[in-house]
């Protein structure tokens, strides 16, 4: 099997996932960790973007 680097891949339209469609448990716990802080930074920079004069 030949290897494809990613900029081929992309070119002939073989794209794999960026994130594991089916992640194992600690891999899923880890998303979950990393979605939670940028939901609160969001949340934050919008709050402080409605709250600047």
């Amino acid at each position: 099997m030949k290897a494809v680097s990613r900029t081929e891949g992309a070119r002939l339209g073989h794209m794999q996932p960026v994130l594991d469609p089916d992640p194992k448990d600690g891999h899923k716990k880890l998303l979950l960790v990393c979605s939670a802080f940028l939901a609160v930074f969001v949340l934050i920079a919008v709050v402080a973007a409605l709250a600047a004069p």
